[in-house]
């Protein structure tokens, strides 16, 4: 049976005096590692976790951060790690949901804290992992490490369920993924293998670690025995002077942080000769975009990752050689690659019935890796999971070496910087503006963010708004990122089909004529 604590306790035996985390000035070997997650499990135990319970975390990237993802199961309980960038309502309805009573918080989100409280949250504990002052009724994180003694391993293992991860939801709420050891480590023990992780590595968490992209970099890195990095948070600059000191050899970015990196003036004096592997994902790249980033960093190979929360995450990888405008391998640069090891790809139509190459339909995948379900949803798990096939909503078509091209969504999804966001969220959030009659969000190309949140508004008779003042109305309920960053007008009604149903794709064409596809 697979349990992700295992590399922990491997690392300890093998590397026990190896450099395991450096967090700044912060280092520590995988012996003082192994030495507090142990005492995290005791501390979290001693304050009534039981097993099987939620922990939730909402923080930016920290050593910290990962003591959280293996003391919590070494304590019998399962993570929850929480949106930096959503509201205080959309996290106070997670929390709620998963039923947590016991949240970890950094200096950044300790002041959410009574925010989620005024939203209903029971939170009988609330563990400050920050470096600031102790903020009035939290307990200090390493206080609770000094004086809580190791505790064994509960070893969750094999199905047991080891994190609930909250993605946007087609309802408007948020839906939680539920994914068990054996899911999360299939995903791992893959990434392993395609992108050649081994000890003397030293990989950057430079995206954000609640994000499944790089928890799998986390986990493969622990499986591989590598050194862990971490900046708080994505910046280019910040990125490329980690990289530089600390002689990062791995990094899994969104299309939009290379970008923003192999743009950023720094980059032309920083010493990048370390870097052996980025991995990307989680949006479609632009093509001229990932030939500048191979030319700025010519001696580093390139791997793409697609998949989704359900999958843990990874469906499919373009491999390094394909990574190339010339040759044998040229050409499949805008796919999204293969099936990763232990993972089978279909496309299906409507049915569910798998069509011939190069057909587009939907994009399905079965494997070890497919979630459980969705907590507390199960009329939406019907829906995604259905005989042991993960219905991605994602459309493309499959080539006669099992290539998979996206084309477009099923879903009424958008993804822009990396980030989802389903256009249902915002249209509710919209739909709050007194002077809104009907709204429609879509997404529309952007150079910037791949895609942006785009919302089409009628308004109420006799009712005036501007577009400042619906994106200020939907702030007060969605992450920022979800918001529209533009709003059109407009008089004449939506198109509807015969049956009265709202043709999404025709108020999206205009947006979107002279792509050769329609996702970016």
């Amino acid at each position: 049976m697979y349990y992700l604590t295992q590399s922990v306790h491997r690392n300890a035996q093998t590397r026990g005096n190896k450099i395991a985390t450096i967090n700044g000035a912060r280092q520590h070997t995988w012996k003082q590692l192994k030495d507090r997650v142990a005492r995290f499990a005791g501390a979290l135990k001693s304050i009534g976790v039981q097993e099987g319970e939620r922990v939730a975390i909402l923080a930016l990237n920290s050593d910290r951060y990962l003591e959280y993802y293996f003391g919590v199961p070494w304590a019998g309980a399962c993570v929850v790690p929480l949106n930096i960038r959503w509201s205080p309502v959309e996290n106070a309805y997670s929390l709620k949901d998963a039923g947590v009573e016991v949240l970890v918080v950094d200096d950044a989100f300790a002041k959410m804290v009574p925010a989620l409280r005024a939203q209903g949250v029971n939170l009988k504990s609330v563990i400050f992992i920050g470096d600031g002052e102790l903020p009035e009724g939290m307990l200090s994180y390493e206080k609770l490490l000094s004086v809580h003694q190791p505790t064994a391993d509960a070893f969750r293992k094999g199905d047991d369920l080891a994190g609930i991860y909250y993605t946007g939801g087609t309802t408007g709420f948020p839906k939680g993924v539920m994914l068990t050891h054996s899911n999360m480590w299939s995903s791992a023990i893959a990434l392993v293998t395609l992108v050649g992780l081994n000890e003397e590595n030293r990989i950057l968490h430079a995206a954000p670690m609640f994000h499944l992209a790089d928890g799998a970099m986390t986990q493969g890195g622990m499986l591989a025995g590598s050194t862990h990095v971490f900046i708080p948070m994505f910046t280019p600059a910040g990125t490329i002077k980690a990289i530089a000191d600390n002689k990062v050899t791995h990094s899994l970015l969104v299309p939009v942080m290379i970008q923003m990196v192999i743009n950023d003036p720094s980059i032309k004096d920083a010493d990048m000769s370390s870097l052996e592997f980025i991995l990307y994902g989680a949006s479609p790249i632009a093509e001229a975009v990932l030939i500048q980033a191979m030319n700025t960093f010519s001696k580093a190979q390139f791997g793409q990752g697609y998949g989704q929360t359900e999958l843990a995450p990874l469906a499919t990888m373009l491999a390094p050689k394909y990574h190339t405008t010339e040759g044998p391998f040229a050409g499949k640069l805008k796919s999204a690659g293969q099936a990763i090891p232990c993972v089978e790809i279909k496309i299906v139509d409507e049915e569910a019935k798998e069509l011939p190459l190069g057909k587009i339909g939907e994009i399905a995948v079965r494997g070890p890796n497919a979630m459980v379900g969705y907590w507390n949803k199960p009329e939406e798990t019907a829906v995604s999971l259905r005989n042991g096939w993960i219905h991605t909503g994602d459309a493309g078509y499959m080539d006669d070496e099992g290539f998979v091209f996206l084309v477009d969504r099923v879903k009424d999804m958008i993804v822009s910087g990396g980030e989802n966001v389903y256009s249902a969220e915002v249209e509710n959030a919209v739909n709050n503006h007194p002077a809104v009659d009907q709204v429609v969000v879509i997404g529309i190309p952007s150079e910037e963010w791949g895609e942006q949140v785009h919302a089409e508004v009628i308004l109420k008779a006799g009712q005036t708004a501007t577009a400042e003042d619906i994106i200020a109305k939907t702030k007060e309920y969605i992450a920022n990122y979800k918001c529209p960053r533009s709003v059109t007008f407009r008089t004449e009604p939506f198109p509807l089909s015969g049956a009265g149903k709202l043709l999404k794709r025709e108020v999206r064409k205009v947006y979107w004529e002279g792509k050769d596809r329609q996702i970016n």
